[in-house]
């Protein structure tokens, strides 16, 4: 089968991945799923496993094929794997967890003490096939495309997992911030709209960005490049400033525009990543304010989620391209130049 493999890290996206062909996966395990892949979300996280920002913190053994947003038809099962079967279309989950250790048990997926993650510590969905297991794969309801769905497998997942933390400190008439409303941001600003009774502040540099926020649901959106911004906010709140903020940037822009705009007890949950956080200690100590960690998101909560698609209450915006084209999407990516979300189509 064709993949698209990483052999070395590299900051220069054109070359990113290779495409190689590279023998298909079997389900050589009880547990394993083998799935014909129809879309894989490509995910800022891919570059940056291209230029070896994840290798602090995970193992990672090259070549290596990426992608860890994946859906598409179960062709092969082990067998004692009861959850799907031959011909279903499936969502997977971004990681394979071993059920039985600690984190497991308490149902933190994320911290699973034995957990492979396909496209970043194991092969991924750039591919035409991709070994998963039993404990990944979702169900998909009858006619759901599975290429445009793809991107919720790790998007999707991770920007509901941030919204569903801030909602169990959301009371009606608060106010909460969505910083950046691109391909994480308009799905979390979605979930949060129909989760929640709140106002809420959309804040993007670009102005077709801040027109989607107007569309998804925002009740504001404010340039976080005007001078008056921190005012804006917090006439907007009558000086209250925002209960919550979710941050899909995460830059030392906006870490540190955070306790700024914050009301007291406030969380600033970090979603995107790549900047810094340079605050005094006074300054959560003060306001018992506290900067938050999103890791993706709970097998459950990707459940969730799909229940919210079906119902048509979070909706995708996607393009998509073909398995040759993925350095070109790599490219685009890294100048901002995607809306949405961009899905490969083995």
């Amino acid at each position: 089968m064709q993949a698209a493999r990483l052999n070395e890290y590299t900051h220069e996206m054109s070359e990113a991945l290779d495409i190689e062909e590279i023998d298909r996966p079997t389900a050589e395990r009880s547990h394993h799923v083998v799935v014909e892949v129809e879309g894989a979300g490509w995910c800022q996280t891919d570059n940056h496993i291209i230029e070896g920002m994840w290798t602090d913190y995970v193992e990672q053994t090259l070549p290596m094929t990426l992608g860890h947003e994946n859906a598409g038809e179960v062709v092969e099962i082990g067998s004692e794997v009861e959850t799907v079967e031959v011909g279903q279309k499936v969502i997977c989950h971004p990681v394979m967890t071993c059920g039985t250790c600690r984190p497991c048990r308490l149902g933190e997926d994320m911290h699973c003490a034995n957990l492979s993650f396909p496209g970043l510590t194991t092969n991924g969905g750039f591919a035409e096939y991709l070994l998963t297991s039993d404990r990944a794969v979702i169900p998909l309801p009858e006619g759901a495309d599975t290429t445009t769905i793809a991107p919720h497998a790790d998007a999707g997942i991770t920007a509901y997992h941030a919204v569903k933390k801030a909602t169990k400190k959301l009371n009606p008439g608060d106010t909460a911030v969505v910083m950046g409303v691109g391909g994480l941001g308009h799905i979390g600003l979605q979930c949060l709209e129909t989760m929640n009774p709140v106002e809420i502040i959309a804040l993007d540099i670009k102005a077709e960005a801040r027109e989607l926020a107007d569309g998804l649901g925002a009740h504001h959106a404010l340039d976080p490049a005007a001078e008056d911004i921190v005012q804006q906010v917090l006439d907007i709140t009558d000086g209250v400033g925002a209960q919550q903020i979710i941050d899909f940037v995460g830059r030392d822009e906006t870490t540190e525009l955070g306790p700024q705009i914050a009301a007291g007890t406030a969380d600033h949950h970090i979603v995107g990543y790549g900047g810094h956080i340079h605050q005094p200690a006074q300054t959560l100590v003060s306001g018992e304010f506290g900067f938050r960690g999103t890791l993706v998101g709970k097998y459950a909560e990707l459940q969730e989620l799909m229940a919210l698609v079906d119902r048509g209450d979070v909706e995708l915006h996607t393009s998509q391209y073909e398995l040759g084209e993925v350095n070109m999407v790599a490219e685009k990516l890294e100048h901002g130049e995607i809306e949405g979300r961009a899905v490969i189509t083995p």
